[in-house]
Parts: structure tokens; sequence; C-alpha cells
């Protein structure tokens, strides 16, 4: 399964994942720049590296996340999350054309959710459970 988690991400960084991370990447040095709004910037930057290499890992919602997080996604799909959303589903649309695309393609439509709200998130690997950290 590590082989084929391997050759999924290698595949994903070339046609979608790198520009993706590029785009959480923008998203998360103007927050730092702005500095109030840094923690919006680390979860950028936890994103962008899980779109570079999703395959093997999945988010959770974190039990301690609470009503900041929630106040904190508010603010972030006003300002950062409906671009990256759709960037997403752009990037998905030519995916979709290919047979090989296909699972690229319901992958990035897969992280719309995620990329709307990712405060209150963590990134783990899908062999350590759901459940633990």
């Amino acid at each position: 399964m590590k082989l084929v988690n391997f050759l999924l991400n290698v595949i994903w960084l070339l046609f979608c994942g790198l520009w993706m991370a590029i785009g959480y990447a923008v998203a998360g040095i103007v927050c730092f720049l702005l500095i109030v709004t840094i923690p919006f910037g680390v979860a950028a930057f936890r994103l962008a590296g899980f779109m570079l290499w999703p395959f093997g890992r999945t988010t959770v919602v974190r039990d301690d996340a609470g009503a900041p997080s929630c106040v904190g996604n508010v603010i972030w799909l006003v300002l950062a999350g409906w671009w990256l959303a759709l960037g997403h589903i752009v990037t998905s649309i030519p995916l979709f054309l290919s047979i090989i695309g296909i699972p690229f393609g319901w992958a990035n439509l897969k992280m719309v959710p995620i990329s709307l709200t990712p405060l209150g998130r963590d990134v783990v690997s899908t062999d350590r459970g759901f459940g633990t950290r």
C-alpha cells in the first residue's frame, strides 16, 4: 500500500499538487505579513504540505477546536477559502477529461471542504488511525 500511495503522490504532485500547494503557501505568506492573521498562515502552510503529499494522510477535526476555530473559519472563508476552493474546482475539471486523471479530480473535489474550513483540523497519517495523534 505504501508503494501505491507513493505513486499516487508523485502523479498528484506533477498534475495538481504543486500548483495547489503554491496557492496555499501564497495565502500563508499574506497571512504572516498581516501579523494579526498569523494563525491563518499556520493553517495555510499545514494544508500546503498536505496538498503536496495527500495520499496516505487525511485531515481530522480536532477535539479541542471550539468557537475560536469556528469564527476563524468564517473569516478564512471570506478572505481566502473561497478562492482556494475555486482553485480545487478549476483544477479538477481538466483532470476529469482523462481516464488517469479522474481519481485525482475526485481527490481535488474532496479537498474543497478542507480549503473552506482549515482551522481546527489536524493532518494525520491514515496508518495511525483517525483517533490518534
